[in-house]
């Protein structure tokens, strides 16, 4: 019997999965309230349906009673704090706490199948990081002066960024020294620091009358991302470049910006490697995997390799939870968490899941050319471009399509820093919301102005 349920199980997850993803662009099309809040209400009972079902066949599988009692604190703390956001925060997105709370709730699923350890400590970081970042809205709406601290922000960032330097607070993982360590708890400071450095950017931009001011900002740009290189960190540099130029060329609007910004980096990256491939042999490591990985199956390309097997051998329904070797792919809980959603729940509940990350994608840039505030402009694109630009490296690197940068799925995969860091990304955009919705974001003269003025200065006018 037991077989039978979760074979059910299998099918009717990738069946609701489906529908889930199909009323994220429902949501998206421009349509009456009452059709959308209803679009919005049947989503929530299509996360739970596919929690519930999870966490059967989880339960059928291991036959404990710590599953359960873990699963229905989960669903008390998504119930309790979806009712709750949206009382307070009426003109709240609803879309963005579906989409938070089911990336959430796979992750959770995943973690619990691959180690349950990790999914108990992960779910604890969350639901204490959910209630911090449920009072982001009001300081969004209090705080009127955070358009002018782009000095401090710089300082904050760049101090912060340099800790994993200090004698016996840095720590180094998988070739990188981008780690601090404080007791038994280690942090990531770039997860914390691309936040700061994207109101760096909203700031400094907002503040920016002239071609000098541009110049400086590049400047100090220049130094999060050398920080970063010198961290060895260079997937968390690839994202503070890409931000970088994508808030650079919202600012001026000129696609000349753009086409040179991508193309020096993608010089600086050519150069640089050829330069210093000899002190990061890490990356030299990993660009051999992702070119030939079944030459190096052995050694360098054993992880890429697994993933790979991991995602054909799922096939497009998948094998099921707990019928897989999704543990047979190192740093399959973070890193390489997709392959084993691959592996055990198949390729079209994948692709589902790639659907629901753009849906946020396509939902967060509305947001951003939605408020009329343009320091609140910057700041949402910035962190739009952050996102889905981290989703791209992760999934990118675990299919072979780009050599792996060690960044993590956003949401979904195990890491304290990259969740916490995340919710407060998905937070900060709420709040933004909420303050155009309720019509307290605007200084449109204040947009039309920048706007004006940035094409001035890159006009030779």
């Amino acid at each position: 019997m037991a077989t039978i349920i979760t074979e059910i199980s299998k099918y009717l997850i990738i069946f609701f999965m489906v529908l889930y993803t199909i009323k994220c662009f429902t949501v998206l099309k421009p349509v009456r309230e009452d059709k959308k809040n209803h679009a919005l209400n049947v989503q929530i009972v299509y996360v739970f349906i596919i929690h519930f079902l999870c966490y059967l066949t989880l339960f059928l599988k291991y036959k404990t009673i710590s599953i359960v009692i873990f699963y229905l604190l989960q669903m008390i703390v998504s119930i309790v704090y979806m009712v709750s956001y949206h009382g307070i925060y009426k003109k709240s997105s609803r879309l963005i706490t579906n989409n938070m709370s089911f990336l959430l709730l796979i992750g959770y699923v995943m973690l619990t199948r691959l180690d349950f350890d990790l999914a108990k400590k992960q779910f604890a970081f969350a639901t204490i990081t959910l209630v911090i970042t449920a009072f982001i809205p009001l300081v969004i709406m209090k705080c009127k002066n955070l358009k002018n601290w782009d000095i401090f922000y710089a300082i904050l960032g760049i101090g912060f960024l340099i800790t994993v330097f200090v004698p016996f607070l840095g720590v180094s993982k998988y070739g990188s020294t981008n780690w601090i360590q404080i007791g038994s708890i280690s942090l990531q400071p770039m997860e914390f620091v691309k936040i700061i450095f994207v109101f760096f950017l909203a700031s400094a931009l907002n503040k920016a009358k002239g071609f000098k001011d541009y110049i400086k900002v590049t400047l100090v740009s220049g130094i999060f991302m050398l920080i970063l290189v010198a961290e060895k960190d260079l997937g968390g540099a690839t994202i503070f470049m890409m931000i970088f130029i994508m808030m650079i060329y919202l600012a001026t609007q000129k696609t000349m910006i753009l086409i040179g910004g991508l193309g020096g980096a993608a010089v600086i990256a050519t150069v640089g490697y050829s330069l210093l491939k000899d002190k990061f042999s890490h990356v030299t490591t990993r660009i051999n995997a992702w070119l030939d990985p079944f030459s190096y199956i052995n050694d360098a390309g054993y992880q890429i390799c697994q993933s790979l097997f991991a995602i054909g051998s799922g096939g497009m329904e998948g094998r099921g939870l707990g019928k897989g070797l999704p543990t047979a792919v190192p740093i399959a809980s973070s890193d390489f968490i997709f392959s084993a959603i691959c592996e055990e729940l198949g390729v079209v509940f994948a692709l589902c899941l790639i659907l629901m990350y753009i849906s946020c994608f396509i939902y967060f840039i509305n947001i951003s050319m939605k408020i009329r505030n343009s320091f609140y402009k910057n700041v949402a694109f910035g962190f739009t471009i952050c996102f889905i630009f981290q989703t791209f490296l992760n999934i990118g690197g675990v299919t072979k399509f780009i050599p792996s940068t060690g960044v993590t799925l956003p949401l979904v995969s195990y890491g304290v820093s990259s969740v916490v860091s995340t919710l407060f990304l998905f937070g900060i955009i709420q709040g933004i919301c909420v303050l155009e919705n309720n019509g307290v974001g605007g200084n449109e003269e204040q947009t039309v102005y920048k706007q004006s003025n940035h094409e001035e200065v890159f006009s030779g006018e």
